[in-house]
């Protein structure tokens, strides 16, 4: 298997913490979408949106990390990570929606405000940085009721959920506005457990 992606990115990050929950390897192609290299020939075969991550799994090729997360743990040995309940599986997949759509695209705004535009000499605008956190605050109400009832996001067991918010809450945390997590203690406990978790000490090289 070979995973086509670039260390720092939210979405590799992704799959290389379930490849470590499975102690499984792949193959680490470096594609370095910051040089253009997601938009050369070979990788826009792969992915034809020219992102990353993607995955060649002995010719199967796939793209979306969503999708490969679902993917890896259905074929990889080791211990599940989607619940074989069908309650509970569906509650990870509503907290996998909630991810997508009211989670990380105000982590992203903050993200790109106090990380990435300063890396490229872009000003951070204020005025963004306040809206993403209001509307990332919203969201974190949610989550911080839930997570006064169970351990994890969608219940007693570490699920894909979970991997989902791990690389956004880092770089969130990295430009200055963890006080978005540590003010919710229940967020703040779901977040020390989750990120001390092999795994992920072993995606983002920390270990």
């Amino acid at each position: 298997m070979k995973l086509y992606g670039i260390p720092f990115s939210t979405c590799t990050r992704k799959v290389l913490t379930i490849l470590a929950e499975k102690n499984a390897k792949a193959d680490f192609v470096n594609v370095d979408i910051t040089k253009g290299e997601g938009k050369n020939d070979d990788h826009l075969a792969r992915q034809p949106f020219g992102q990353i991550p993607a995955i060649d799994d002995d010719g199967f090729v796939l793209y979306e990390s969503r999708a490969i997360l679902r993917y890896l743990d259905s074929k990889l040995p080791g211990v599940a990570l989607t619940p074989a309940d069908p309650q509970t599986r569906a509650l990870m997949e509503q907290w996998i929606s909630v991810e997508t759509s009211n989670f990380t695209p105000h982590a992203m705004k903050l993200i790109y405000e106090t990380i990435f535009h300063p890396m490229r000499g872009i000003p951070t605008d204020p005025n963004k940085v306040s809206e993403a956190r209001a509307a990332l605050s919203r969201t974190l109400d949610v989550m911080e009721t839930q997570l006064g009832k169970t351990p994890f996001i969608a219940g007693s067991e570490f699920t894909l959920a979970d991997i989902g918010y791990m690389p956004y809450i880092e770089y969130v945390v990295a430009g200055g506005n963890g006080d978005l997590f540590e003010s919710r203690a229940n967020v703040a406990r779901w977040w020390k457990t989750i990120s001390e978790r092999p795994s992920w000490k072993t995606a983002t090289g920390k270990n």
